[in-house]
């Protein structure tokens, strides 16, 4: 039984305790928003973030626009930055290194993503512990979407759900909301859109606390055009799929040429064996030496996906390092705004 002196006793030590516990942490946002002739929309994307997220900086990378992109982001309030490398992957690696924040909001700069969203997304982010939400697009406007873009959104993330693990549903994108740790351990190698498809590999590889929140888009404002082409950058996000594979799965990659390899050797060799054992005669040298040389071209492959293995798990430690050198955004605790 806990007497009322000793209830009191306990009292005051809890009040000296709160009295010299630190103060919650205040976690600093960075909003950071890749842009390039965005004139019309970047203005409207500015003054909406500074509006759901009032204590937040916003950023805007100017990648060599022609318009006055620059001009009307500063004056809605961002702090202005030029990206001289052409291409979206190249910016958020300049973005990545520059910025520095304890939890990143990542947005395109064309007015169709749902500022209002991202209280929620950073709520998320903190609460469950994650590394990575991504606002999942749901839209009722038929215009936000053209045919060819939703098509492969869903091919391609279906390929990387295949080749990586099934935990996305829209990896294309463009808002997201990371971690300090994700962007410091993140090693942006695309140049171009292929960038939201390194980040999503990323993540599934290193294994890392993910989530998506479904989040409105809408078509971009009258007199704003896409710089996204369904086909070219469709192809570079298949090429950076393809890399990625080879990067980050070398054994299966290397595994699947072999055994096509081994395949193609046996669909040549086995007839001229038969025949061999039937006559005792070679009658196709040609096809017995293609056979024999997709047959070394196999074993090769499979020898150098076992050692790329080696080295793609070596990488993948040094990436985990990194990572745990950076506070997880779980010990963050949100503030409510002043």
């Amino acid at each position: 039984m806990i007497t009322r002196l000793q209830s009191l006793d306990i009292d005051r030590a809890l009040d000296r305790v709160a009295a010299i516990a630190p103060a919650p942490v205040r976690a600093e946002v960075a909003v950071i928003i890749p842009c390039y002739n965005e004139e019309t929309a970047i203005g409207g994307v500015v003054s909406a973030f500074r509006a759901a997220l009032p204590a937040a900086t916003v950023y805007v990378y100017d990648n060599n626009s022609a318009d006055r992109t620059r001009q009307v982001a500063r004056d809605a309030g961002a702090l202005v930055r030029r990206a001289p490398l052409q291409g979206k992957g190249n910016v958020v690696r300049q973005m990545f290194s520059d910025v520095e924040a304890d939890i990143y909001v990542m947005v395109d700069g064309d007015g169709t993503y749902e500022a209002a969203a991202a209280p929620r997304l950073i709520e998320a982010l903190i609460e469950e512990g994650c590394d990575m939400v991504t606002g999942a697009r749901i839209s009722q406007a038929q215009e936000a979407y053209r045919p060819g873009h939703v098509l492969g959104n869903r091919l391609l993330t279906g390929l990387v759900r295949h080749a990586f693990g099934c935990r996305v549903r829209d990896m294309l994108s463009g808002y997201r909301v990371f971690s300090r740790r994700f962007v410091k351990s993140f090693p942006a190698a695309s140049a171009r859109f292929e960038i939201e498809a390194e980040l999503t590999v990323h993540a599934l590889q290193m294994r890392l606390p993910t989530r998506e929140v479904d989040t409105a888009y809408g078509a971009r404002p009258d007199g704003s055009t896409s710089k996204l082409s369904t086909i070219r950058d469709g192809l570079r996000i298949l090429r950076m799929i393809g890399l990625l594979l080879r990067e980050e799965r070398p054994l299966q990659f290397f595994g699947a040429c072999s055994a096509v390899s081994f395949l193609l050797a046996g669909a040549m060799g086995l007839p001229v064996i038969a025949e061999f054992w039937r006559t005792g005669l070679v009658l196709r040298f040609p096809t017995l030496i293609v056979a024999v040389g997709l047959g070394v071209t196999g074993l090769l492959s499979l020898a150098c996906g076992l050692i790329l293995d080696t080295v793609a798990r070596a990488r993948l430690e040094q990436r985990r390092f990194a990572y745990l050198s950076a506070p997880g955004a779980i010990h963050l605790r949100p503030v409510a705004p002043p």
